[in-house]
């Protein structure tokens, strides 16, 4: 198959062309290269740099092309007002004028790169009182290090569930909408276009190439950092938060298998797809398994800080993508975090 892909450049988008180059795939490669991502300016060879909101761009590029791989986006916690318009420029307006051109150029088969930040808390349940939604947390809860949702009816501890992928979205920043509105843009566009989409949603996604030290790393390659300059990695909370961490190759293969099964949708179909290792694990065991990866014997921190608008806890399940993609990951948060410890970052 003959697939667009963009964000090629990136740490997710060039594990994902290198899997489709292997396995004998087309791949054209678009990047912008935005200095804060890559630390680069210019695009490596065979890479075509242009800005996903640039119409005039695509109609050469989409020539002949079977599937489109959306990777390109702003990424990062977006959490100050002033992020809104970046978010919005470059995720949103990005995405409606690429599924545009799209549409002129006859190209109708999309895979979206969308992430867990869309479901803002995950799902919880009391053991008296069933399925639970709990309210944002409180100042003072958080300041008093009562860091867990209590129920709102009895006030007990909540109990966190895995999320599937009919869960209500609750987005808490404007990288979270923008990842919402992608994609609502993509559901649109399938009706109206006569076309077919899958977003995935990725969990933490962590391995080689990983950026160091900017917006877009995360809280793994963080915790690498602090142990590279010999100081304890600091852990939000109790460290107790439960995420679910994948490794990029697992979500390189998760796209292979998407943009193969995408081809074979029907006219105005769209699905989201959770994108994350099954293996639940705290902040805290995070931060420690890196640190053993790195033979040190530095432990943890766990600060009690707090950031407010974090969620407690977002565990996925994995099971739609396993039962329709035939996609399961195969990299263990015990094996792989303990190599990422030494694996090689972008700088």
């Amino acid at each position: 198959m003959k697939v667009l892909l963009t964000g090629s450049a990136g740490f997710i988008g060039g594990a994902i062309a290198e899997r489709l180059e292997a396995a004998g795939d087309e791949v054209v490669r678009v990047d912008l290269m935005l200095e804060k991502a890559h630390g680069a300016t210019s695009a490596p060879a065979g890479t075509h740099q242009l800005d996903v909101r640039d119409a005039d761009a695509w109609p050469d590029l989409l020539r002949g092309v079977d599937v489109v791989c959306h990777q390109a986006a702003m990424v990062g916690a977006g959490v100050t007002v002033a992020d809104l318009p970046l978010y919005a420029g470059h995720n949103d307006l990005g995405t409606a004028v690429l599924l545009a051109a799209m549409h002129e150029a006859g190209v109708h088969r999309l895979v979206q790169a969308s992430s867990m930040v869309v479901y803002g808390e995950g799902r919880y349940t009391c053991a008296e009182h069933g399925e639970q939604v709990p309210a944002t947390r409180p100042r003072e809860a958080l300041e008093a290090g009562r860091f867990e949702n209590p129920c709102p009816v009895c006030g007990e501890p909540l109990t966190w569930a895995l999320v599937d992928e009919d869960a209500r979205l609750e987005p808490r920043s404007s990288y979270a909408a923008s990842k919402v509105a992608q994609e609502h843009y993509a559901i649109a566009w399938v009706r109206q276009a006569g076309a077919a989409a899958l977003s995935l949603r990725y969990h933490n996604v962590y391995g080689p190439r990983m950026p160091r030290d900017t917006p877009y790393s995360g809280v793994a390659a963080m915790f690498r950092s602090s142990l590279e300059r010999g100081e304890a990695p600091q852990v939000f909370e109790d460290g107790r938060q439960v995420r679910d961490f994948v490794h990029v190759d697992d979500v390189a293969r998760a796209n292979e298998a998407a943009l193969r099964a995408v081809l074979e949708e029907p006219e105005g179909h769209h699905r989201a797809y959770n994108v994350a290792s099954g293996h639940p694990i705290g902040i805290r065991d995070v931060a420690s398994l890196v640190a053993r990866g790195t033979g040190s014997d530095i432990e943890p921190e766990v600060t009690g800080g707090y950031r407010l608008g974090d969620v407690r806890h977002v565990v996925a399940s994995p099971q739609r993508a396993t039962d329709e993609l035939g996609f399961t990951a195969t990299v263990h948060p015990d094996q792989g975090l303990p190599a990422f410890a030494t694996a090689p970052l972008r700088d």
